[in-house]
């Protein structure tokens, strides 16, 4: 087994742990006003659209709570029921924006799992084509990302809204 050593990290991780600090609370409470610049998709009555800061791909999506909890066994009836129709709108939005190949949703419920922000449920849902695992990320550890994020942002937002227009 290979090893890699990132001993940079733990100052991070530790800080993380003793610290009420949350990204995605802080996305709620500098209000809408702030959407563009935190680049908030939508916000709706338990929850929340915005891009990954760190996506895997272009159009890299996070459904959040807006109630900071961390596992999907917290989240209430009404909070599920709301969650399963923007995963369908977002999907929606993905393949009217990007036409990808396929999608991926999900969550990491806690951090040994994968979750950035293990304290706070969120959804990931992120447009797949085929080939793009390619060397580079297989080889060179590169993710090659041909859009930024404001572009993304720009692209996207007014697809949701005709996306959610459609749906009444």
């Amino acid at each position: 087994m290979e090893r890699f050593w990132t001993p940079w990290r733990l100052p991070y991780i530790l800080s993380d742990k003793n610290n009420d600090h949350c990204v995605f609370c802080q996305k709620l409470t500098e209000g809408p006003e702030h959407d563009r610049e935190n680049y908030v998709l939508l916000r709706a009555l338990n929850t929340f659209a915005v891009l990954n800061l760190y996506p895997y791909n272009n159009g890299h999506l996070l459904l959040v709570l807006n109630r900071h909890q961390p596992a999907l066994s917290d989240c209430s009836a009404e909070e599920l029921a709301e969650m399963g129709e923007l995963l369908q709108a977002l999907e929606s939005t993905l393949l009217k924006a990007y036409q990808p190949d396929g999608i991926n949703c999900g969550y990491n419920g806690g951090a040994c799992a994968g979750a950035g922000v293990p304290e706070h449920f969120h959804f990931h849902m992120l447009p797949r084509w085929n080939g793009d695992t390619s060397f580079m990320t297989a080889i060179g550890e590169t993710r090659i990302m041909p859009q930024d994020l404001r572009t993304t942002y720009e692209q996207l937002k007014p697809v949701l809204a005709e996306v959610l227009a459609e749906r009444g």
